[in-house]
């Protein structure tokens, strides 16, 4: 049974102040936790606690445990599951946090409000016969991925702490079982809308709509139509979002409108990757049998769910149905002008262009395919790219790249700035590390498997800054020998 405790007990001093759980009660289940037999912190984020204002003792960590494991409840939160619906790989279901449990809102000391949510915490109301539970495997590597893309400056989520239970979770076999304390801008998804709009109920709609903007989007108090301008800045960021994904060769994995947050945060690192070699068709999802959420198809599947985040608006655009509906066929039909803008101008830093010319797509598809055609590894080449002398191997002097080079050192020459200013751009744009998938296996399997966790902060400890050429890193930079096998991820559910 949980209980309530004192923040004093477990040295989190949670700064609760929670604004969901006012809403109407159709939006969420109040649920707490399920205690876990053997709650044991397995890694703590100490630089995250420290914005958040809610740093702890490494003395504290058994009591910390505790109640990141679900066992106890802090003072002032208020446990909630909540209810959502989503498009998986495109069909409609009525869903919910089926193995999390938001405690509340977190009011850090500059007065950034976060979620504050158990992940792997127990069954909810909306669990569909599932258990509830999460494996320790997926947990860490939602804290290695999400850390990563922090250190990138890709908006995300962070992972606070992973708690093992334990108790073992059985998917295909027995695993050790783990509860992830996520961090996040919010919750809310497209999802959250989709299924208000199931209800036919346009003033619950209206409350989410107006409760959503005016915490992420407040800026919209001032416009004309401030529904029109919710629906376009949730629009913008997701542009931007993907276009960002699509710049270090990040593949989500699994792209249902239940994972497409309306705050802009890549959020659900289920089975997510990193691209080594370059391919615009790559999926590493085991259950992404036809390649829907595929490297290249990501922007075309942001804007299909977006779609969806507009059908359910469009009783709030305007009182005249076909006007609404103008207006929401323009805005989603305007996304990939948007991702387009977004992903040329990241695709630019890249390669060093601080100038913008009509031909510079061009420049950058030729380079793709080459890069496609030859088997070269994403972040290598353009890391490379920017060195002050090419590597020496023989892929450099390929008769296509070649041509492509002499092209681009033409391009570069007509702009002002210095090669030296050239290399400092593009290598603030290319990371030297990813968390590469082997690595990220290797330290997942040693923590699986002995409970080692040397590997998996040596890991962390790389990604930390990932545009740096650090000696001591090295051999986080080699990108993999090629395997016969793909690669393949999964969800942990």
């Amino acid at each position: 049974m949980t209980s309530q405790i004192d923040p004093k007990t477990t040295g989190l001093s949670w700064n609760f102040d929670n604004s969901y759980c006012q809403l109407p009660s159709f939006f969420f289940a109040r649920q707490n936790p399920e205690p876990v037999r053997d709650p044991r912190l397995m890694i703590f984020n100490h630089s995250l606690s420290q914005e958040l204002g809610i740093s702890v003792s490494t003395a504290a960590e058994p009591s910390v445990a505790l109640a990141l494991g679900g066992n106890q409840i802090p003072t002032g939160a208020e446990p909630i599951a909540q209810a959502y619906a989503g498009h998986q790989f495109g069909h409609f279901a009525i869903l919910g946090d089926g193995r999390a449990i938001l405690l509340g809102e977190h009011l850090s000391p500059s007065g950034k409000r976060v979620d504050v949510q158990l992940k792997g915490s127990g069954q909810t109301p909306y669990s569909r016969r599932g258990d509830g539970r999460a494996a320790l495997g997926p947990m860490l590597r939602e804290y290695i991925i999400s850390e990563a893309m922090q250190a990138l400056g890709i908006p995300t989520t962070r992972s606070l702490a992973v708690v093992a239970t334990g108790q073992p979770v059985y998917r295909e076999t027995a695993l050790p079982g783990a509860v992830l304390t996520r961090i996040a801008a919010s919750h809310i998804r497209v999802g959250t809308f989709a299924y208000a709009a199931t209800q036919g109920d346009q003033a619950q709609l209206q409350t989410l709509a107006d409760y959503t903007w005016k915490r992420h989007y407040p800026e919209c108090a001032e416009a004309e139509n401030p529904y029109l301008c919710f629906l376009e800045a949730v629009m913008d960021r997701q542009a931007s979002l993907i276009a960002r994904w699509q710049q270090v060769g990040f593949i989500h994995g699994v792209m249902n409108t239940d994972n497409m947050s309306i705050a802009g945060e890549t959020i659900d690192y289920g089975p997510c990757a990193f691209m080594d070699t370059y391919h615009a068709d790559t999926v590493f999802s085991s259950i992404d049998q036809q390649g829907r959420y595929a490297y290249a198809n990501q922007p075309l599947m942001a804007q299909w769910n977006l779609a969806r985040f507009t059908e359910a608006l469009l009783p709030l655009l305007h009182t005249d149905e076909t006007e609404a509906l103008a207006l929401g066929r323009a805005a989603v039909y305007h996304f990939p002008e948007r991702f387009q803008r977004y992903w040329l101008s990241g695709m630019r830093a890249k390669l060093g262009l601080f100038t913008e010319e009509a031909s510079d797509q061009a420049l950058i598809e030729t380079l793709l395919r080459w890069m496609q055609n030859t088997a070269q590894d994403f972040t290598h080449t353009f890391r490379s790219l920017g060195s002050e002398t090419l590597p020496s191997q023989p892929f450099f002097h390929d008769e296509t790249f070649v041509a492509w080079h002499k092209e681009w050192q033409a391009r570069l020459g007509r702009q002002p700035q210095t090669p030296e200013q050239v290399r400092a751009h593009m290598n603030a744009h290319n990371p030297a590390i990813i968390p590469r998938n082997a690595r990220v296996e290797a330290a997942l399997n040693a923590a699986n498997e002995t409970g080692d966790m040397s590997a998996l902060h040596q890991l962390l400890e790389a990604l930390r800054q990932p545009y740096l050429d650090l000696p001591q890193f090295a051999d986080y930079q080699t990108p993999p020998p090629a395997s016969a096998e793909p690669y393949r991820t999964f969800c942990g559910t």
